[in-house]
Formats: structure tokens, C-alpha cells, sequence
């Protein structure tokens, strides 16, 4: 098959490859659409020590796709299926699994390799999840599922109620995708960001009632001050960049009793200041959410298939397989939310 590899920082090659043969539970999967992922873009740039265990590495892990061989053990799909996969799946058996904190999973299985003709999932994956799509769902819609699914956990953890008002920060994919749900729990939405082409989707996609260009105003914090119910600051910040100066600033935007949501991670072994006469006497709540669950995993499917995320508007352009690195290169730029990838 086709397939684009990883072999280090920046050097990523599509070539022929074989398909490993199937092992028993496993099934083999007809990519039919793939997206990019930030989480993509960073291991492009420097690497992922988890993701990429051996080089030449399958590289990309959001897809749907057609069920092109079964093996034996498999009993809820079947050749032809249309399915969605999940790029991970908890073990059920560790300490974090008997407490039912299934992201946290000590032995979780990720799945890699995406941007490739097909794909080999792995059983405990095709067990726990892979998902029959609905026959009218578009393939490029359900491949959002993983993305969305993060989202969907982020939001039912952070506990947002009808009439508070939410700001975020960082309205890539995932930042925009924090904005809609957020609408949609009934939260009056304010986003920030500075690239044109997110601001755009901001409004046409998330729906937020208010949107800054952080390139035409120093001072967020006073908008998002300005924003909330009688200027006391915001009920719920979510930061979905990932860098401690931007940790801090989410920290000052919200309001005595507020909370505090640190989506995006920061490169290994940052660090950050808070105020902790704020953080005490304020009753401030601080909280971070990582990855899914199977739950959150067929929740988001559920928000695809129902038309309340219409995420194909967070499509930039349709590219073929020997077009990601120039995928790549164009998130690096700031000029793509999503590309489609159609081996």
C-alpha cells in the first residue's frame, strides 16, 4: 500500500510499504478519509516520544473508513462495514481503569498511521472502539469523532450550566470545537485569537457571541472582565494553546468561584505562577482534562451524526495522501484549521 512514514523531526516520506498481516482480533480497515491534527503538526516538528515508538513510524490518527478484511475473534464488525475508530482504547484492568478514569489507562493502546491506504486496528481497539456509521454520515464527517470526543470529555468535566459565560483562548480545531459545545450548553461564548482564518470560523462555526482580535487589543483580560455578568469576571476560562504565559492569563479573566480550564498542554517540565490569595480566598477552581473515553467517543459520534456539530465547516481543503507534508507546512504557516487527507 501507500503510505506516508515517519522517520524523524520534519522527514516524512510517502512510499510503498507492506500491510502487516493481521493478528487474531485485529481487522484491516480501507481509509476512506484522514485528518490532520495538531498533535500531528508537533510530532512533524520535534518528534512525539509516545506516538512514535520505531522508526519508519504510521504516522496520522483521525480516520473513518471501510472494513476490507476481518480476522478471526472479531464479532462486531464485519467486511464492508463503514467504521469509525478510535486511535486508543483502556485496558479495563489497571488502577485507573477500576476507578473508571479510562484515559488515564497505565496500558493504553494508540493507534498510529492514519495517512496510509489502510490500516491495521488493533483488537482491543476494534473491541472497545470501533463504531458502525450511520448510513447516511459522510466518512470526512466521522472522522472528527476522535477530535470531538476530546472536546465532549473537556466540557461535561468542566460542569458549564446555561447563562454562565465561557471565554477561550487558542480557536484552533480544538478551542473552536470548546466554543460550539459551550453554546450549546446554553453559555454565553467569548473567544480570543489572532489568525484571521480562525476568527472567521469563530463566528461561523462556534457561534460565539463575542470575538476578539487579540491583534487589535493588548489587554484580553479587560474584555473578558467587560463580557461577564456585571464586569466580575468570567464563570469558566478554557485554555486551548498550551503556553504558561497564556496558563497565567486565563487564571486572571475569571471571576471569585469561577473555573479555571487548562486544555492545552505545555511543553514538558513548564512551569506557572498563580496568585494563591486569588486561588484561596477566591474559590477558584483549577482543573485539566486529557484525552477520551469510549463514552465521550460515541457521545461526539452522536453530536456528528445529529447535525449539532456541523464539523465539515472546520474542513480547509481536501488534499490527496502525497500532499501531507505540504499539509503540514501550511499548519506551521497559519493557514489551515483541517485538512482532509483522501488516499
Amino acid at each position: 500500500m501507500k503510505a506516508v512514514l515517519f522517520y524523524g523531526p520534519q522527514d516524512i516520506r510517502y512510499e510503498e510499504t507492506m500491510i502487516k498481516p493481521l493478528s487474531k482480533g485485529e481487522i484491516l480497515v480501507k481509509i476512506e478519509a484522514a485528518l490532520t491534527c495538531g498533535t500531528d503538526v508537533k510530532t512533524f516538528r520535534r518528534g512525539h516520544p509516545v506516538l512514535i515508538k520505531s522508526i519508519p513510524s504510521g504516522f496520522g490518527h483521525e480516520f473513518s473508513g471501510t472494513v476490507a478484511k476481518v480476522a478471526d475473534g472479531v464479532e462486531n464488525v464485519k467486511v464492508g462495514d463503514r467504521v469509525v475508530c478510535a486511535n486508543s482504547a483502556p485496558c479495563g484492568e489497571c488502577f485507573y481503569c477500576k476507578r473508571e478514569e479510562y484515559n488515564l489507562c497505565e496500558n493504553l493502546d494508540l493507534l498510529n498511521g492514519a495517512y496510509a491506504e489502510y490500516i491495521v486496528v488493533p483488537e482491543r481497539i476494534v473491541k472497545k472502539n470501533t463504531l458502525i456509521l450511520p448510513s447516511d454520515l459522510p466518512f470526512e464527517k466521522a472522522a472528527f469523532s476522535e477530535p470531538l470526543a476530546n472536546v465532549v470529555h473537556g466540557i461535561e468535566r468542566t460542569g458549564i450550566k446555561p447563562g454562565q459565560t465561557v471565554g477561550v483562548i487558542g480557536i484552533g480545531p480544538i478551542g473552536l470545537m470548546f466554543a460550539r459545545l459551550a453554546k450549546l450548553k446554553g453559555a454565553k461564548v467569548i473567544v480570543a485569537g489572532r489568525n484571521p482564518l480562525k476568527l472567521k470560523l469563530a463566528e461561523e462555526f462556534a457561534q460565539a457571541d463575542e470575538i476578539v482580535d487579540l491583534k487589535k487589543y493588548n489587554n484580553p483580560e479587560k474584555i473578558f472582565r467587560d463580557f461577564s455578568e456585571e464586569k466580575k469576571g468570567l464563570d469558566v476560562t478554557i485554555e486551548c494553546v498550551g503556553m504558561p504565559e497564556i496558563w497565567e492569563l486565563v487564571f486572571s479573566c475569571v471571576r471569585p468561584g469561577g473555573t479555571v480550564h487548562f486544555f492545552g498542554g505545555c511543553k514538558s517540565g513548564s512551569k506557572v505562577s498563580f496568585d494563591t490569595t486569588k486561588m484561596h480566598y477566591g474559590d477558584i477552581r483549577l482543573m485539566s482534562v486529557f484525552h477520551h473515553t469510549p463514552k465521550y467517543f460515541r457521545q461526539a459520534l452522536q453530536l456528528i451524526s445529529s447535525g449539532e456539530v456541523e464539523v465539515e465547516k472546520l474542513i480547509t481543503d481536501t488534499l490527496p495522501l502525497e500532499k501531507v507534508q505540504y499539509a503540514m507546512e501550511q499548519h506551521i504557516a497559519g493557514n489551515a484549521i483541517k485538512f482532509l487527507i483522501k488516499p
